[in-house]
């Protein structure tokens, strides 16, 4: 076997590098300052059919193989890692799921003009609860009618908001685990399918990394991918390949870190002669060629099974972690060499050095990685309780909340909110100053996006006088919008909030958000989205437009006087949710006494909480007993319970 690159191989090369070279290095700089995403270069890939190397001809594609795409997206990132990312998430996440998974009709209408580079793809697999473990994902779809309708949110995709189609991954079936999660096609224009602000990154900065949000988003049956149930395997089987394109990113970054440390150290010279005849220096150097060699070898095997439609998992995996380790090793050996220069911003290797950091988180952090190649090896794991973490048995963020929330007409929600707060012993006859730190506030109203444009802040203003609060924000609206100066916004990043009333105003309730507030001893959420997180945090909320519930609010708690001077804070109690009976039915085995409550699930056997009685697996046995569920019956409550 002749492990070498055919001519026509490196034709590709050439015509990649020249193009890198040509249009992309001029401008790498300012993309990277004004964290930019290149239209015009994505347009132009397109145009020469970057975006579409791996695909058959007549899907719109270039008919090359796989190998012909990693080295697309190792010439690309040898330049700027955020445009070989680009080409990588479009080429990969964004169109192989169609091409693998897709019907005949989804691959003409969707596949054909992602791989020509006339549209751009995205995948939407990651969500806060749901990162490495991407079985705890939250977002729904349920069928209603010819759609099914998604709710949710996706956190960190790539391509986001410039893609125009997404794969997207929701549970279908809740309770089953990760048999319930199903694949679906979902264009850019879908309503209720908004975006959040592109991320403001370390690194890869010309790429752009956004939130989905779905609000009861109507995606047509057909636009289902694969059957019900298959969405892991498809999301798995995705990432599988899309690793042999964030080694080859890797891989590139780790190429241009190395020639630009290599030109640098021929042309530097200390003690009389160039930087590189320093032993110490040549050492280096000679170990970047070797590893970056070796790592190359790896990635193109890894392509060559996946080409010829062999197992490829582990060698996709052992790939991309050593190359993204590699990645990050030679970019920090070119700033050393480099100097106090390599410190300043324009440098190449400077940027290099941020852009390598983040090939060994996504698509699998490394750790991830070592799991894939170790079940490979050693083989998986027995089925273990789910222990810890932000899954489902977890809980909401903020802990268990009342929850009670109120719709409908806005002026008895405001009345019902008002009437319950005090009740709980708040007095908004007491006030502090607007600008108190907000560790040392004892309320505080908090500002979203929701809230909208600027002047819609003094409404914001006028709710935390006749609150007695400090006003804050979430972070976009201190750091994207600049509404309110950056050290007033709560969240994980921010300030953290552990007075007595938090009212959150048009706040979605991002994870890094609740984190923040979690232990305020009373939340309250007002949002139009009746599906936003907050509200499962929150002790009261009202469902309707800030614009309209605000005013209502101000003149609810305006009691005509002055604000008197709040006394020192007492940390009030917070307030547990009323007992009320479970929400589904609980079925009980006569013969041992044991229930099953949906709520709790049966971990032992890998039922996971939120599973109903009438959806558990057929094998499944009562754990105390060994009876099967057709001996269960169902417990009645008295009415008074319910």
């Amino acid at each position: 076997m002749l492990f070498k690159t055919t001519d026509q191989h490196e034709a590709l090369r050439k015509k990649v590098r020249a193009f890198a070279e040509e249009k992309v290095k001029p401008i790498a700089f300012d993309l990277d300052q004004k964290n930019e995403f290149p239209d015009d270069i994505v347009k132009e890939m397109g145009e020469l059919g970057f975006l579409g190397i791996p695909y058959p001809k007549e899907y719109g594609g270039q008919g090359l193989d796989v190998i012909s795409y990693a080295i697309v997206v190792e010439e690309l990132s040898r330049v700027d890692g955020g445009v070989g990312v680009i080409c990588s998430a479009h080429t990969s996440l964004g169109s192989w799921p169609i091409f693998a998974f897709g019907t005949e009709e989804q691959k003409k209408k969707y596949l054909t003009p992602l791989a020509k580079g006339e549209k751009l793809g995205g995948f939407g697999l990651t969500e806060e609860n749901a990162g490495s473990d991407a079985g705890g994902t939250e977002t729904t779809a349920e069928l209603d009618g010819d759609n099914y309708i998604l709710n949710g949110k996706k956190i960190f995709i790539t391509n986001a908001p410039k893609a125009d189609t997404y794969v997207v991954f929701a549970v279908t079936t809740p309770g089953i685990g990760t048999h319930g999660i199903s694949a679906f096609i979902v264009e850019k224009d879908f309503e209720g399918f908004t975006f959040s602000d592109h991320y403001d990154k370390l690194g890869i900065r010309s790429s752009s990394t956004a939130e989905l949000h779905f609000e009861n988003v109507k995606v047509p049956k057909e636009n289902l991918l694969g059957k019900e149930g298959q969405g892991f395997k498809i999301a798995m089987a995705t990432l599988d390949g899309g690793r042999i394109g964030i080694a080859s990113q890797a891989l590139g970054i780790g190429q241009g870190a190395y020639e630009s440390a290599l030109a640098y150290a021929k042309e530097r010279e200390q003690f009389g002669l160039p930087i590189a005849h320093l032993q110490a220096n040549t050492f280096k150097l000679a170990d970047m060629a070797t590893q970056l060699h070796g790592a190359r070898l790896m990635i193109y095997q890894a392509a060559e099974l996946k080409e010829n439609h062999e197992r490829y998992s582990a060698e996709a995996a052992m790939a991309k972690q050593v190359a993204s380790d590699l990645a990050m090793k030679i970019s920090t050996e070119a700033v050393q060499i480099y100097g106090g220069s390599g410190f300043i911003k324009g440098v190449d290797v400077e940027r290099f050095f941020r852009d390598a950091k983040i090939t060994q988180i996504y698509e699998g952090t490394n750790e991830i990685m070592r799991v894939v190649v170790g079940a490979n090896t050693v083989g998986r794991a027995p089925k273990m309780k789910r222990a810890g973490g932000r899954g489902k048995d977890a809980g909401p963020i903020a802990g268990l909340r009342k929850k009670e929330i109120y719709t409908g007409d806005p002026k008895e929600a405001v009345k019902k909110l008002v009437a319950a707060l005090k009740k709980d012993g708040y007095d908004f006859t007491v006030g502090i100053d607007p600008n108190t730190p907000i560790p040392e506030a004892q309320r505080v109203v908090v500002a979203g996006r929701g809230i909208g444009e600027k002047k819609n802040m003094k409404l914001i203003e006028d709710l935390a006088y006749q609150a007695g609060a400090a006003i804050s924000s979430s972070r976009p609206v201190a750091e994207t919008l600049k509404y309110i100066p950056l050290e007033r916004y709560i969240g994980m990043s921010g300030q953290t909030f552990k007075g007595n009333l938090y009212i959150g105003v048009g706040v979605s309730g991002a994870g890094q958000h609740l984190k923040g507030m979690k232990n305020a001893s009373t939340i309250v959420a007002i949002n139009s989205s009746a599906n936003a997180p907050i509200f499962n945090n929150c002790d009261y909320g009202i469902v309707g437009d800030a614009m309209v519930i605000l005013p209502l609010l101000i003149k609810e708690l305006d009691n005509g006087e002055e604000k008197k001077p709040a006394p020192p804070m007492k940390k009030m109690k917070r307030s547990k949710p009323r007992k009320m009976a479970p929400k589904e039915d609980i079925y009980v085995d006569l013969g041992s006494g044991y229930e099953y409550d949906p709520e709790v699930g049966d971990p032992t056997q890998g039922v996971e909480p939120g599973t109903p009685f009438d959806k558990l697996p057929d094998e499944w046995v009562s754990p105390v007993s060994g009876e099967a569920k057709e001996e269960f019956i169902k417990l009645e409550f008295p009415e008074d319970r319910k």
